[in-house]
């Protein structure tokens, strides 16, 4: 059973890095597992899209025999980052335009080891 409580903290963490407005876990199949949402948007819609859209991603590139690390969105004014955390869970965030993604994703990488201990 997945540490809930565990997951938020550590979410609340991300959405702390500079840059970052909203985090949240998403599960591969789609489903919420914790954070932040944007404001205004339907939860399960939002989380669902962004598990088919990595999952399409995957499809789309299979006969590169790449993995795929990230997936950006760039939107008007701001980005989504996709960035997949292994076999269970995805991250993803919504961030300003100009946010440093190395930093963000370092910082993600070192904290993607306790997600796994958590799910």
């Amino acid at each position: 059973m997945a540490d809930v409580a565990a997951l938020e903290s550590l979410l609340k963490e991300v959405k702390s890095l500079d840059g970052v407005n909203d985090a949240v876990l998403v599960s591969r199949s789609g489903m919420y597992i914790a954070g932040s949402v944007p404001e205004g948007v339907f939860q399960d819609t939002f989380v669902a899209m962004f598990a088919i859209l990595l999952g399409a991603a995957e499809t789309a590139t299979s006969e590169l025999k790449d993995r795929i690390d990230t997936v950006v969105l760039n939107l008007e004014q701001s980005r989504i980052v996709v960035v997949n955390d292994g076999p269970k869970a995805i991250f993803v965030l919504r961030t300003r335009k100009d946010v440093d993604l190395a930093s963000v994703k370092s910082s993600l990488e070192k904290m993607s080891r306790r997600v796994e201990e958590l799910l």
